[in-house]
């Protein structure tokens, strides 16, 4: 995974396509989608957590 915001920003575009392409046709249930889903968030994760921590070096 990326540790810079740039190359952390491309990754969640890229995982976001991935998750709605995943889902068409599909449940949201359905494992696929699940997991797209949950990759996307453990990257958005990191992403906010990496702006918390430039905020607070200030």
């Amino acid at each position: 995974m990326p540790q810079d915001l740039k190359g952390i920003l491309r990754l969640i575009d890229e995982l976001r396509r991935k998750l709605h392409n995943e889902s068409e046709g599909k449940l949201l249930t359905d494992p696929e989608v699940v997991e797209a889903s949950e990759e996307l968030n453990r990257v958005l994760n990191k992403y906010y957590g990496l702006l918390k921590e430039k905020e607070e070096k200030g």
